[in-house]
């Protein structure tokens, strides 16, 4: 069978795209927006992909067209689809009849945390000699790959929230059906489909209509919005976790986060040590632990598992150092996830300098939704350098207004570098840049290092 994927770059529909290609179709796509590392995998697939939307990438007719849920009316590509009656479905409904089916499918929601999550589940069950097959939206560095078929009968996914298709408006994760569901958190996120929380909310309760009663829900304890979702209707089995007697047991050994000890119910404690930081990893190491657990996984080769694991790209992934000064690539785009991590990091590295440049990409972001929250998100950094993208009709200069810590905006990548360069390129002291974004941003983590490199150089003459 031919496939073609409509708007294959995508974490989601790559990932998709690889998974078609393994069980044997041929697959090709179209997208407008490429870059590494999605392009990569794709090119090491052996997947065509066509820049642009020209209808005539459609020619001859595919076998099936699966449409990612950037793709709206109007879009060439889309249009000629309809016009011409070719036979299409969404990513989500393709992967639940095509790969999920008849599979224990781990699903892995939640406003932040579920790549990472996902990640160490799908880490946990392969220390363990189970094989998993897996969907994520990133490349957990155990593995190098977004997304594989693995053997029968664990799959794990990321379950998304976000909506399906243009032609369906449910999200993501009601395709998924999982048996194992882990609810990270939930807060106010994707203001560009959801009008408030409470919306939110009516798609997780629709998520949680589909765990079987043999299934189980994962969650930490005493989120309001997640009780509340709870409230209108489970019928699994649940399991909370967080400090205190009325759930598993959660204790930090280590500020930082890089060490912790977990009491599950009915299992010894077993103490977890990690190359991770921050209380939110910890959170997403005790769910994959106990969703481990429900598959079968003994608490304690959890824990072993974990300690190996390696993190996943673009989630604090080290680019490079130079002279003491280490640039990471993060993909915190919401103002929890931007505070936790460097608060995470400010509690490994203590006094060291810590500066965030940060590009607030994401369409919630870009709406102005999160502004108010913006300013105390830093507050753990050094210093911040907000980059002032095309297309927002919204200044940041009243967030740097009221930034608890030296902040000002920059338009230009060349600049943002310039300024970083200019101020710590000698090494006089260790500090952490840590670049957040949810796109590529212009490679501006290879171009800064590089820029670091050359600090000092004279060429030759």
């Amino acid at each position: 069978m031919h496939i073609h994927v409509l708007g294959i770059c995508g974490t989601f529909m790559g990932s998709l795209a690889q998974l078609a290609r393994a069980q044997g179709h041929r697959v090709t796509g179209s997208d407008q927006n490429v870059y590494p590392p999605m392009s990569d995998q794709l090119a090491a697939a052996g997947i065509e992909v066509l820049q642009g939307y020209d209808p005539a990438h459609l020619e001859p007719a595919p076998d099936l067209v699966v449409i990612g849920n950037a793709m709206s009316r109007g879009n060439p590509a889309v249009e000629y689809v309809l016009d011409r009656g070719l036979r299409y479905t969404s990513g989500p409904q393709w992967l639940a009849d095509e790969v999920l089916q008849g599979r224990w499918v781990v699903g892995v929601a939640g406003t932040h945390g579920k790549t990472t999550t996902s990640s160490m589940v799908a880490w946990i069950l392969e220390h363990a000699g189970l094989k998993p097959g897996f969907l994520i939206g990133g490349v957990p560095g155990n593995f190098g790959v977004s997304a594989r078929l693995g053997e029968a009968p664990f799959f794990v996914v990321e379950a998304d929230e976000y909506d399906t298709a243009f032609f369906d408006k449910r999200s993501k994760f009601v395709h998924y059906r999982p048996r194992t569901a882990i609810l990270n958190n939930l807060e106010f996120d994707h203001a560009d489909i959801f009008p408030d929380l409470a919306a939110i909310q009516t798609q997780f309760h629709h998520l949680l209509r589909t765990v079987p009663a043999a299934g189980r829900v994962i969650l930490p304890d005493g989120v309001p919005a997640l009780e509340q979702v709870l409230e209108r209707g489970c019928w699994a089995d649940v399991e909370r976790f967080g400090p205190g007697a009325k759930a598993v047991n959660v204790e930090l050994l280590a500020e930082d986060g890089s060490a912790f000890r977990v009491t599950p119910f009915g299992y010894p404690p077993v103490v977890v040590q990690w190359s991770l930081t921050g209380l939110h990893n910890v959170y997403n190491g005790v769910a994959a632990l106990l969703a481990a657990r429900h598959c079968g996984v003994t608490p304690v080769d959890g824990a072993r598992a974990l300690a190996a694991f390696q993190g996943v790209k673009r989630r604090m992934e080290l680019v490079g150092s130079v002279r003491g000064v280490q640039v990471f690539d993060d993909f915190a785009h919401h103002p929890t996830a931007i505070a936790t991590t460097l608060d995470g990091l400010r509690r490994r590295v203590g006094q060291d300098r810590i500066i965030a440049v940060i590009e607030p990409r994401s369409n919630t972001m870009r709406l102005g939704a999160h502004r108010a929250r913006l300013p105390e998100c830093v507050a753990a950094a050094d210093q911040v350098i907000w980059y002032q993208p095309a297309g927002i009709d919204w200044s940041l200069q009243d967030v740097v207004a009221a930034s608890p810590v030296p902040a000002r905006t920059l338009d230009s990548i060349d600049a943002v570098i310039a300024q970083l360069v200019a101020e710590y390129g000698q090494g006089d002291a260790p500090a952490h840049i840590v670049v957040m974004s949810n796109g590529g941003f212009g490679g501006i983590h290879g171009k800064l290092v590089e820029a670091l490199l050359n600090v000092g150089r004279t060429s030759d003459v």
